[in-house]
């Protein structure tokens, strides 16, 4: 973390943690000896609102989990929390806090968050759940999957072994001639 020490026409003065070299920021924002990342605590444009003692404990309930969809959803494409913030243009911190649930986005966050993980607004205001509920309904929507699923869930396990072994060789023989 760099700490800031002067703004000097318009140019941002900051001390690296690392090797303690006073500098002017750079574009990347990397110190110019160490090539470590410069970053400051706390974003300077956004200012998360903190989660107060109820809202915490209204995290079990059934109500929305903003921090828990965005960490499934930066899982699911692959992305630290680094990348994620360099695609918002907003600290690393920023992002470990909301998934913490330590600060609440505001709708404008939300809105470049959602465009960052190249999904809609809706897809982080839905918790879990309901986006497993929604999965599940589209894998249910083939006609073939529909058919098998209550007659996979009365099987045993050597049973469904068997029928995933099958299911595997018939797709990988389609495969082979096609």
């Amino acid at each position: 973390m760099a700490t800031t020490l002067a703004t000097v026409e318009a140019r941002e003065v900051l001390r690296c943690d690392s090797c303690g070299l006073v500098q002017f920021r750079t574009s990347n924002s990397i110190c110019r000896r160490c090539r470590k990342a410069l970053e400051i605590d706390e974003p300077e444009p956004l200012s998360p609102q903190l989660v107060t003692s109820n809202a915490a404990g209204a995290e079990g309930s059934e109500g929305i989990n903003v921090a828990r969809a965005v960490r499934s959803v930066r899982h699911d494409r692959c992305l630290s929390q680094r990348q994620l913030a360099g695609r918002m243009a907003v600290p690393r911190t920023y992002i470990s806090k909301i998934e913490n649930g330590k600060a609440v986005p505001t709708l404008s966050s939300l809105q470049r968050l959602a465009q960052a993980l190249e999904v809609g607004i809706c897809d982080l205001l839905h918790d879990g759940q309901s986006r497993r509920a929604r999965e599940a309904e589209a894998v249910l929507a083939d006609p073939f999957l529909a058919e098998i699923a209550p007659l996979i869930a009365q099987m045993d396990a050597f049973q469904r072994a068997m029928f995933l072994n099958q299911v595997r060789e018939m797709a990988g023989g389609r495969r082979r001639t096609a």
